[in-house]
C-alpha cells in the first residue's frame, strides 16, 4: 500500500513530462520536468525495499555524498587533460573552472554548516559577520548553478538514449572545422560516420545533406569534404545533396531547410551532430520551423564535459533563459538569507 501511495505522484510527473516531451523535445522546461519525474520516483523506488527502506536511504545518501566529493576533482582532472590534448584556449578551461568553483562551494558549505552547528544559532554577531554572509552567497550560488547544469546534463543524455524511428527521408549532417584545409577532423568524421550508419540501417535509404561552408583557412567547403568522404564510403552520389553556403549552426539548418523545401514527397528528417550539441540544434530547428529528430555522434570522453558546459552557457545567453536563470538565483539567495536571518 505504501508503494502505491508513492507511485501515483511519480506517474503523474512522468505523464506530465511525457506530454511536454511529445509536443516539443526542444523546450527547456523539459529539462526540469524530467528532473522532477526522476526525483518524484525516488520515494517509490525506496519504498520497494520494504523493511530495509531505512538502509536503502542511508546507502543512497552516502552514495550522493561520495559523488559530490568526487565530482570537482574529476572535473579539474578532466580540465587538465583537455588542456594537454586540445591546447589552452578559453573554452578548454571550462571543465577545470567548473570543478574549482564546485570545490570552493563545497568547502564554503561545509565550513558554514560546521560553524553553524557548533555555535549558538541565535548569535547575531556570528550570523551577521561578513565572512558568514559571503560564504552563504558563494555556497548558494555554486549549488544553484551546479544543480541547473546537472538538470541540463540529464536531459541532454536522455535525448541520446531514447528509442527513435529509423525510416528517415533526409539526414542533415552538421559541419565542423576541417584539418589542413580539406580533411575531416575527428569530430566531423564521427558525425559523418554516424550519418552513414543511420543511412545503412534505414529500410529506405535517405538523402544525406552534408552542411557547411568554406572557412577562411579552408581550401574547400566542409560540405564538399564530407561529400568526398561519403563517396569513399560507398554512398551513391545521387543520395547526396550538398549545402555549402552556411557558416553557423543556425545557417546549417536554415539553408538545409531550403533544400528540403525544394524537394517533393515526405520529408521525415533527422539531423546528425555531436551528442552534446543535439539539444541546442533542436532549439534552432524549432526557431526556423524545421521538424526533425536529433541524433548524436560520439565524442571523446575527455572532450564531452567542456563541450557540454559550452552548450549550457550558450543556452543561457539567450535573453529569456538568462533572465529566468538570474531570477531563480535571486529567489534562492533571498530564501536562504531569510532562513539565516529570520
Amino acid at each position: 500500500m505504501q508503494s502505491v501511495i508513492f507511485l501515483l505522484p511519480a506517474l503523474c510527473l512522468w505523464a506530465l513530462f511525457g506530454y511536454a516531451f511529445h509536443r516539443d523535445r526542444s523546450r527547456y522546461r523539459n529539462c526540469y520536468l524530467l528532473f522532477l519525474a526522476l526525483i518524484g520516483s525516488v520515494p517509490f523506488v525506496l519504498s520497494l525495499f520494504g523493511d530495509s527502506m531505512g538502509s536503502a536511504v542511508l546507502v543512497s545518501f552516502i552514495a550522493v555524498m561520495v559523488a559530490l566529493l568526487i565530482v570537482p576533482f574529476f572535473l579539474m582532472h578532466n580540465g587538465v587533460v583537455m588542456i594537454r590534448r586540445e591546447g589552452r584556449q578559453l573554452s578548454h578551461l571550462l571543465s577545470l573552472a567548473l570543478g574549482a568553483a564546485i570545490l570552493i562551494g563545497e568547502i564554503a558549505t561545509a565550513a558554514i554548516f560546521l560553524r553553524y552547528s557548533t555555535a549558538d544559532a541565535l548569535d547575531e554577531t556570528f550570523r551577521r559577520s561578513g565572512w558568514f554572509v559571503a560564504g552563504s552567497l558563494v555556497s548558494v550560488t555554486v549549488i544553484y548553478g551546479s544543480m541547473a547544469f546537472l538538470i541540463f546534463m540529464i536531459y541532454t543524455v536522455f535525448l541520446q538514449i531514447i528509442p527513435r524511428k529509423r525510416d528517415f527521408d533526409y539526414v542533415i549532417i552538421h559541419g565542423a572545422g576541417l584539418l589542413h584545409g580539406d580533411q575531416l577532423s575527428r569530430l566531423l568524421r564521427d558525425r559523418v560516420d554516424k550519418a552513414i550508419r543511420v543511412y545503412r540501417k534505414d529500410p529506405t535509404p535517405p538523402k544525406l545533406i552534408p552542411s557547411g561552408g568554406r572557412g577562411g583557412d579552408e581550401t574547400i567547403s566542409e560540405a564538399e569534404a564530407m561529400r568526398r568522404y561519403l563517396l569513399e564510403q560507398g554512398i551513391p552520389e545521387e543520395d547526396i545533396l550538398m549545402e555549402d553556403a552556411s557558416a553557423t549552426t543556425l545557417e546549417n539548418l536554415r539553408f538545409s531547410k531550403r533544400i528540403l523545401d525544394g524537394q517533393e514527397g515526405r520529408k521525415y528528417t533527422a539531423l546528425v551532430t555531436s551528442n552534446y550539441h543535439v539539444y541546442r540544434a533542436l532549439r534552432y530547428c524549432r526557431r526556423i520551423g524545421l521538424q526533425c529528430t536529433g541524433i548524436g555522434s560520439r565524442v571523446a570522453f575527455y572532450y564531452w564535459p567542456s563541450a557540454l558546459i559550452r552548450e549550457f552557457i550558450a543556452i543561457h545567453t539567450e535573453k529569456k533563459h538568462a533572465l529566468l536563470f538570474i531570477l531563480g538565483w535571486l529567489v534562492s539567495i533571498v530564501l536562504v538569507l531569510l532562513a539565516l536571518f529570520a
